[in-house]
């Protein structure tokens, strides 16, 4: 039997945007190291598979709102390194501000420093204020993002596959370090990019790091059919993860790929309780500390509306923009704006489930409860797994790990110990073979 897929995304203090509010939260844990090596170990003593940092190169919101400002994710990642031995390491990095040889370089050296446990999350980047610290006046296309973060993944291939396995040699007595005819410069030349290459990082231990992605647009779900090897999605309902898995599954597919190659990930918002009544007490104490005025104005921006237009007490203005016209995040305008509509939720509601979970699917309840709703997803044809989002750190992490984990070993749905060493290990996917080295020939 397969086993269910476990990522913890870690962000500062929690989830959940009132999270920092809370007596027992440090507000300035997002820049504490020791902070997210506990909760690194945390995660690996529920022998999960990953934990994942989101990022994005702009500030994310006002910094009256929330805890703001975060460090650089494979710089955390480096250290978390260090301070575990098996859990894999996810870092967010976008390919419309980075160039390929500096990010490949940067996860090959992750890679190597963590023994085979680098993953990287793919994103391409909405919102005009990060174009804005890149030299651009705009943010450009939606079309046109996924393009070149089609090459950038290209060229990166390329550049982890530059070395042969075989390259380094090491031999003192011949005086010879490494073999140069195993080294195979991609000289690329695209639309976006030229790279001549090698890479200055030998091939690390899993080939190249696992590849993630996270968008949910139509040309998201073509970039993930083609690349990625894990997905983390944001669904708020069982038919429509189900629909999700089957769609991503068949694209995969049609792109010449093993659909078991590729685990959905949807997201899930556990607040957990001793008892039902304990867990949604914690949920409205946590929207209760919500301040309006500043999730209305995020809301507003994500929408393309002016705040006054959002009135508290009423459902969403009737008149707002169709997708087609939005160039930034189009899967997260989409979701957001059916979900309101669909639970006919106030302007005020609607806030209290974004601020949860920004989209991500909420759950409160017991560990049993919570347990049961994610066996009911992954044996319904809706998830390989989940990215467990705990809506206050480290408590909701440990509280899942300690609580929740245990039942869905006993179960028979999860890894009661690590049996790999590697990330791809964790997914059970294998190790890419180098595209240039010549494969034995078949026995006749």
């Amino acid at each position: 039997m397969t086993m269910l897929h476990l990522n913890a995304f870690l962000m500062g203090v929690g989830h959940h945007e009132a999270a920092w509010r809370l007596p027992e939260s440090d507000p300035f844990a997002q820049t504490d190291v020791e902070h997210f090596k506990h909760l690194a170990r945390i995660a690996e003593r529920g022998r999960l598979d990953s934990l994942f940092l989101a990022d994005s190169p702009v500030l994310w919101n006002s910094i009256g709102r929330r805890p703001s400002g975060t460090l650089e994710p494979t710089v955390l990642l480096t250290a978390l390194a260090g301070a575990t031995e098996h859990i894999g390491l996810i870092a967010t990095a976008s390919t419309t501000y980075n160039e390929p040889f500096n990010l490949a370089r940067r996860f090959a050296s992750l890679d190597h420093i963590s023994g085979g446990r680098a993953g990287w999350n793919i994103v391409t980047t909405a919102g005009v204020d990060a174009a804005r610290n890149f030299n651009l006046d705009e943010l450009p296309a939606h079309r046109e993002r996924y393009e070149r973060a089609a090459e950038f993944v290209d060229v990166s291939l390329k550049l982890w596959d530059s070395w042969d396995d075989a390259a380094p040699l090491g031999d003192k007595d011949g005086g010879r370090w490494g073999d140069d005819t195993l080294l195979y410069p991609p000289e690329h030349t695209g639309r976006h990019f030229r790279v001549a290459g090698p890479l200055n990082v030998p091939r690390s231990p899993q080939g190249h790091p696992l590849l993630v992605q996270a968008g949910s647009s139509e040309d998201g779900k073509e970039l993930a059919a083609r690349y990625a090897e894990a997905v983390f999605t944001a669904q708020q309902t069982l038919a429509e993860a189900q629909a999700f898995y089957r769609d991503l599954k068949w694209r995969t597919a049609q792109a010449g790929r093993d659909p078991d190659t590729i685990k959905i990930l949807p997201g899930i918002v556990p607040a957990i309780g001793s008892t039902e009544a304990e867990a949604l007490a914690l949920e409205a104490e946590l929207d209760r500390l919500i301040k309006p005025e500043y999730a209305r104005m995020q809301l507003a921006t994500t929408l393309r509306v002016a705040p006054e237009d959002l009135d508290l007490d009423r459902e969403l203005p009737a008149d707002l923009p169709d997708e087609d016209e939005i160039e930034g995040a189009k899967s997260r305008y989409t979701l957001i704006v059916t979900l309101a509509q669909r639970e006919r939720l106030t302007v005020r509601q609607l806030i209290g489930r974004l601020g949860g979970g920004r989209g991500h699917r909420t759950f409160a309840g017991t560990p049993e409860q919570v347990a049961d709703a994610i066996e009911e997803w992954y044996r319904s044809g809706a998830a390989d797994g989940f990215n467990i989002m705990p809506p206050v750190l480290p408590s909701g992490l440990a509280t899942f790990v300690d609580h929740v984990v245990p039942i869905l070993q006993r179960r028979g749905l999860f890894r009661t110990e690590y049996t790999g060493s590697t990330l791809r290990e964790h997914y059970g996917l294998p190790r890419p073979a180098n595209r240039h080295t010549r494969q034995p020939a078949a026995a006749h």
